[in-house]
């Protein structure tokens, strides 16, 4: 009998394991008040981390992906997998002039300066304004594209089945982008819900994609996105959801992590340490696909710990700060420390191995108590930084445990910060990136500002998307 596969899926709620010819959503979604998300489960006892390799992640960090070795099991070579990567690579590089490449990831001697950092620290960047269609967002949706023709290569699923019920995702930005070029690139038909104010730009690429586009009003006193509701009522009625958010697709973290590998084989290329690192949300998937990346690094000992995990939202909309402070105040309440205790305490107070089983209990509380803590924010949300203005953070409790767990917490930012760190990031760095992507650059600048981030201090940003 054969070893069984190195990874699993489970619910990161309830713990139910997935129909393997479905297993983009829990079955329970709906049914209870738990965040119920598809959780890929990766025995580190099992692979080793490749320090180095190919130039295509999904081919470099293949043993780590949950598609690689449901492939295996199911008849696939390792030559056949790798030729998989690369066939549908080339088909994303026929549509978007680009396929995938690792990123730059690099220490900013100039933003480290106008910053104040010393020599021993300083700001490294990780740029993915090159990747394919501009942004990051492609990692995540090529993981997702890889999984489908791994499921119909073995006969888990068929292709008229998968092209019967077609691709559907919530986006008028760089999400909506990039699954439109993947979705291209695998001749599979997307079906994208925008709202009334999407950028003409992005609606005629769209178009120009093939993919089909549905316009969602906001009503008048209506909670939470539009455009993800419709987005909700065509995954009821079979739609796949090709989309950027766990929580209604788990296995869309697994493309992003491929961005925390690249920055963990970096930094161990170097044999350099990070102490922090500032991740911009939105829907919360990329500081979700960070946190499970970095921890996997740690666990396969590419890593020797974890740096501190910074979200960072504007004031135009923070939904993932409001869960976070009302699952610290429980935290500390249990602990016996005072509830207005400042970030930095707080966060080194809940990370003491005292505290363990404490924080435990409550994040699984938080878990099975999800409208306690995550709901759409009240007001529709505006910001010049637009891609991270979600109303509600969809992969808020994986964000908030990688953030408590690292010893990190969420920085909120106003306009004017936004603004300034978009200015420096351009000019220090020369690179075209936009007011969304270089929101995390904000958050870092906030605490160095405020003296919460030393001088010596090695951090890292990363700039996500390029200005169209």
């Amino acid at each position: 009998m054969s070893d069984p596969p190195a990874t699993r899926l489970e619910c990161a709620g309830c713990g139910a394991a997935p129909d393997a010819r479905a297993p983009f959503r829990c079955a329970n979604t709906g049914r209870d008040d738990l965040d119920h998300i598809v959780a890929r489960r990766l025995d580190t006892a099992r692979v080793t981390f490749p320090r180095t390799g190919a130039a295509n992640p999904f081919v470099r960090f293949r043993a780590l992906l949950h598609s690689y070795h449901a492939a295996r099991a199911g008849g696939m070579s390792d030559a056949d997998f790798v030729a998989l990567v690369e066939e549908l690579d080339r088909a994303v590089a026929a549509v978007d002039g680009r396929g995938f490449v690792t990123t730059p990831f690099a220490g900013s001697g100039a933003l480290g300066e106008s910053l104040g950092f010393a020599s021993g620290g300083g700001v490294w960047v990780k740029d993915e304004t090159g990747n394919v269609s501009g942004s990051h967002k492609a990692r995540h949706l090529f993981g997702l594209a890889l999984l489908l023709e791994v499921m119909e290569r073995t006969g888990l699923a068929t292709r008229a089945e998968h092209d019967r019920r077609g691709l559907a995702i919530a986006s008028c930005g760089n999400a909506a982008l990039a699954a439109a070029v993947v979705a291209r690139a695998s001749r599979r038909p997307l079906k994208v819900f925008i709202p009334p104010d999407a950028d003409p730009r992005v609606v005629e690429r769209l178009q120009s994609l093939g993919a089909r586009i549905a316009v969602c009003a906001r009503a008048v006193g209506e909670k939470g996105d539009p455009c993800v509701h419709a987005f909700h009522r065509a995954l009821d009625a079979g739609a796949l959801p090709f989309c950027c958010q766990g929580s209604d697709n788990g296995l869309t973290i697994e493309g992003g992590e491929t961005l925390a590998w690249e920055i963990a084989a970096a930094l161990a290329g170097e044999g350099r340490a990070l102490d922090r690192l500032f991740v911009q949300v939105g829907g919360g998937a990329l500081a979700s696909a960070c946190a499970q990346g970095l921890r996997e690094a740690v666990s396969l000992g590419a890593l020797a710990r974890l740096p501190r995990l910074h979200a960072v939202q504007t004031f135009g909309a923070f939904p993932l700060r409001r869960a976070y402070e009302r699952a610290r105040a429980r935290i500390l309440a249990r602990l016996g420390g005072a509830s207005g205790a400042d970030d930095t305490a707080a966060a080194e107070r809940m990370r003491a191995p005292d505290a363990a089983d404490v924080v435990r209990e409550e994040l699984r509380h938080a878990q099975t108590h999800r409208s306690e803590f995550m709901w759409a924010w009240e007001e529709p949300p505006k910001s010049i930084a637009h891609g991270i203005l979600d109303d509600e953070t969809y992969d808020w409790h994986a964000v908030v445990t990688g953030m408590i767990e690292s010893g990190g917490w969420p920085v909120i930012v106003s306009e004017e910060r936004l603004a300034e760190a978009n200015a420096l990031a351009r000019s220090s760095t020369g690179i075209r990136v936009d007011h969304t992507g270089s929101s995390g650059l904000a958050g870092l600048i906030e605490l160095r500002s405020s003296g919460l981030v030393a001088p010596d201090e090695s951090v890292a940003v990363l700039f996500t998307g390029v200005e169209r």
